[in-house]
């Protein structure tokens, strides 16, 4: 299952598990928030930075590259769909997913 370290707050965190939710795709969100994640995180991707992606072998840090790979890996699950939304928050963002 893929896993995506966040801070409360972040609008880039934000983007990213709003790409996640708009693509139907299960995963596990770890908020560092708790000090253990926090090491967890820097363990695994060596840098206090969010969000961070895990995804089998795959890793990544920058919300564009993780909303592209999550787009790329996992939208032919909106089959009912044409054309995939794409997904924007501008600055300011409650972290809620644009509908």
């Amino acid at each position: 299952m893929l896993t995506i370290y966040i801070k409360t707050g972040c609008a880039f965190c934000a983007k990213v598990i709003c790409a996640l939710e708009v693509n139907s795709v299960a995963y596990e969100e770890k908020n560092v928030a708790d000090p253990a994640v926090t090491e967890e995180l820097i363990a695994l991707g060596g840098k206090k930075q969010m969000p961070y992606m895990v995804d089998g072998d795959v890793r990544m840090y920058e919300s564009d590259d993780i909303v592209a790979y999550i787009e790329k890996t996992y939208g032919e699950n909106i089959q009912e769909q044409k054309v995939k939304p794409k997904i924007h928050i501008a600055g300011g963002s409650s972290g809620v997913c644009p509908s």
